[in-house]
């Protein structure tokens, strides 16, 4: 019996991407089914392919990020190689890149330069700071744009700030070129009208701190670094137990408020207490409600403390490690897990989180550097001879 199609089969798409924002967004799209044929250097190909070995030789980020695509490796800087490209982009729907500042430029590949020459295709920009502007030239990373954005000095605790472990702008970026992508195809689809999609990485990020922004603009402060507590509601955070375990859980409401004073604290009164009156109330006087709080929880084990908590209709959980959320039980009862080929072994990857009924999702190999590259140039017409010519003279 024959797999349903996938929503992007037949949708080819073109990248020269590296790192993670351009390589995250074009994943989605292949895990849709588009066809993603990724351009990297001949020899070492996309430099996040180096960041670390820890998977059987092979990146963590890289494994994560370009699952299910095609490489093909060009010297762009070779006429030879950027005539290939240019064939690509001529039966492509989508060109992605995240190069340098003006490198796209400089090779004839800008967005007014692709527009006139292939009026079909989207072409994706995803930059540090915007493609105009003071800091249009730039180069930007991850931990630069958490700092730029306000977005360190909010994380951490009082007495230091933090990056978040994550490379959260690169994600944010890697989403909305995502889908700036999907809405650009659908518009081609309705319209007939190619729009080009940009954003970067700054504006992305930018979008995410709108509610601290809010707080610090009509406020007149920022919110304050508290650690796994939250600026605006309390009591929210970790608290440890008597077993030396963290639990943590969040008021959100008074019906939660009088729960927790009534069937937890023990203390009914609490609810009544003119310092605890309201939200507002309770975040005014944090510190009197964390030190009952961490005095009740002192006297009970993590377990017993989530199956009081839960009891009474408060939302919380244990402060999982990265080894605990491996085995969260969610992902294992939810079949979440599936293996992945990468080059001489396999992994465990994740499957999209976003599941459209009816349709499987799309787990293909990690690609090897160059693993693609004849395959496409003989698609391309090209003969043995030709490619062997190439290889010899690093263009591929």
């Amino acid at each position: 019996m024959s797999l349903p199609k996938l929503p992007l089969s037949g949708i080819t798409v073109v990248s020269l991407e590296q790192a993670v924002a351009a390589p995250y967004a074009t994943r989605q799209l292949a895990d849709l089914g588009a066809r993603v044929i990724k351009v990297e250097r001949p020899g070492d190909g996309d430099f996040a392919r180096r960041y670390d070995t820890t998977v059987h030789g092979h990146s963590s980020y890289f494994v994560w990020l370009n699952r299910s695509k095609e490489s093909l490796t060009l010297d762009l800087k070779d006429p030879r190689g950027l005539e290939i490209l240019h064939r690509l982009l001529d039966g492509a729907d989508v060109f992605v890149q995240n190069l340098a500042p003006g490198a796209t430029d400089r090779l004839g590949l800008g967005t007014d330069a692709l527009a006139e020459r292939y009026p079909r295709l989207i072409p994706c920009t995803i930059s540090g700071y915007g493609t105009d502007g003071p800091w249009a030239d730039r180069k930007s990373y991850d931990l630069l744009v958490q700092c730029q954005t306000g977005l360190v000095s909010l994380t951490g605790t009082p007495g230091e700030p933090a990056r978040v472990g994550i490379s959260v702008a690169d994600i944010a970026a890697g989403m909305y070129a995502y889908t700036g992508v999907l809405t650009a195809l659908y518009t081609r689809a309705t319209t007939g009208t190619a729009h080009a999609v940009e954003v970067s990485l700054f504006e992305a990020l930018a979008e995410w701190m709108s509610q601290p922004a809010n707080y610090t603009r009509y406020g007149g402060s920022q919110p304050p670094r508290l650690g796994t507590q939250h600026a605006t509601i309390a009591p929210y955070g970790a608290f440890t137990a008597a077993d030396g375990k963290d639990v943590l859980f969040s008021i959100q409401n008074e019906r939660e408020w009088a729960a927790l004073c009534a069937e937890f604290l023990e203390d009914p009164g609490l609810a009544e207490d003119p310092r605890f009156a309201t939200g507002s109330d309770r975040v005014a006087h944090r510190d009197a409600i964390n030190a009952i709080v961490a005095e009740r929880c002192a006297r009970s084990g993590a377990a017993e403390i989530l199956k009081d908590l839960e009891a009474i209709g408060i939302a919380c959980a244990g402060v999982n490690d990265v080894a605990a959320f491996l085995d969260h039980p969610v992902l294992a009862a939810r079949g979440r897990w599936r293996e992945v080929g990468v080059p001489g072994a396999t992994v465990q990857a994740l499957l999209p989180p976003a599941d459209l009924a009816g349709l499987p999702a799309r787990m293909d190999p990690v690609p090897a550097v160059g693993e693609h590259t004849e395959a496409i140039l003989r698609q391309l017409g090209r003969t043995g001879d030709d490619i062997e010519a190439l290889r010899a003279d690093g263009v591929v």
